[in-house]
């Protein structure tokens, strides 16, 4: 078990946490994009998929970025 927390499974735990929080940070994204869409007069359907497809890659790539340096610095101690 003590094997699950060495640098070998390091891309592990970041991919599980990234993909715990792919959901909920696209979504908070998404309604923040919806919002200002909204704020600034455009409401159609076709903006809203175009705008919930970008705020997936923004989160993909948020999701990923934070669970590295988290792993790195809670399971390791560092930031590399």
């Amino acid at each position: 078990m003590a094997e699950l927390f060495t640098r070998n499974y390091a891309l592990l735990w970041v991919l599980a946490l990234a993909l715990a929080l792919f959901h909920f940070v696209r979504n908070f994204v998404w309604v923040l994009a919806v919002r200002r869409a909204e704020r600034d007069g455009s409401q159609d359907e076709e903006r809203r998929i175009r705008l919930k497809r970008r705020a997936g890659a923004t989160s993909a790539l948020l999701s990923f970025v934070f669970s590295y340096f988290f792993v790195m610095h809670v399971l390791f101690g560092d930031g590399s």
